[in-house]
């Protein structure tokens, strides 16, 4: 497919065969909506999966969680960890590995999740430090942001590979987002939220991954979407290894005033994201 897609929702609906919604996330949510449904019941649906199971257990016990006593049964971690969570990270970790065989010649696979967990790792601390916010759902929301970069790399290789050429040559360094909404009439952020509202995520993740670049659009959960708006330049710094903001996206100003955040959270936020990333990219991806 080299023609461009007349909008993002063409293009998501376009990759329903390749990619779809992972099972074990679909029969966690309809459990979670369903009053009549209890905590054993989702352990049961979680154990139905023995590669979710495994790396949910091993997510239990890392540096992420630090519990005191070791979380050796799926229902101990979904009691500990919350069946909201749960669901967060089904997934999470499910998206995943079912992106993992959507060819593409511009971006290795590694590299683009590197990316999308450390972003994770570092919206999860930055909802710890601002508070009144879900760092786990931060977490999920961080990893997926740039879902829609894959998609325009599978289904718009031509185009995609022009709106790089386009930043890396710019004298004005121009911003990828800008690069495809000129030559394509939309960017990654728009297609990303076209197959989150496919899917019918929860509208936190929605927002966050719609306006990650552009967080004062943001008209609901303005605060998660500022914070996950910063963890992706601050993602960009613990990439390179350097606290200085000019190496990385322009933050809004307006995103650090939504979060009462300032600049001197950069070096604490980053250098966690750096720690942690080892021991959760070999959960995650299985390095």
């Amino acid at each position: 497919m080299n023609s461009v897609a007349s909008t993002p929702e063409d293009l998501v609906r376009d990759i329903s065969g390749l990619v779809t919604l992972p099972d074990v996330y679909i029969r966690i949510n309809r459990l979670i909506e369903d009053p009549n449904s209890s905590s054993a019941d989702i352990a049961r649906a979680v154990s139905q999966d023995a590669a979710f199971t495994a790396k949910l257990l091993k997510l239990a016990n890392s540096a992420l969680y630090n519990f005191s006593a070791a979380v050796d049964t799926v229902s101990k971690a979904v009691t500990i960890i919350g069946t909201s969570q749960v669901r967060n990270l089904a997934l999470s970790l499910s998206v995943a590995s079912s992106f993992e065989g959507l060819p593409n010649d511009l971006v290795t696979p590694r590299n683009f999740w590197k990316h999308s967990l450390l972003c994770a790792l570092a919206a999860r601390e930055l909802g710890k430090l601002a508070r009144r916010c879900d760092p786990d759902a931060l977490f999920t929301a961080g990893l997926l942001h740039d879902l829609g970069e894959l998609i325009i790399f599978n289904r718009l290789p031509e185009q995609a590979h022009a709106a790089l050429l386009m930043v890396l040559d710019s004298q004005e360094e121009i911003a990828v987002p800008e690069a495809e909404q000129q030559l394509l009439g939309f960017d990654h952020a728009t297609v990303g939220a076209a197959l989150a509202r496919q899917w019918n995520l929860p509208a936190m993740l929605q927002a966050c991954i719609a306006w990650h670049h552009d967080p004062t659009r943001a008209e609901a959960h303005g605060r998660e979407v500022a914070l996950v708006h910063i963890a992706n330049s601050l993602a960009q710094l613990a990439e390179v290894d350097s606290l200085d903001l000019e190496d990385a996206p322009a933050i809004d100003p307006a995103a650090w005033a939504t979060t009462g955040l300032d600049p001197e959270v950069v070096e604490a936020v980053v250098r966690a994201a750096q720690q942690e990333f080892g021991e959760i990219e070999k959960i995650f991806l299985g390095q």
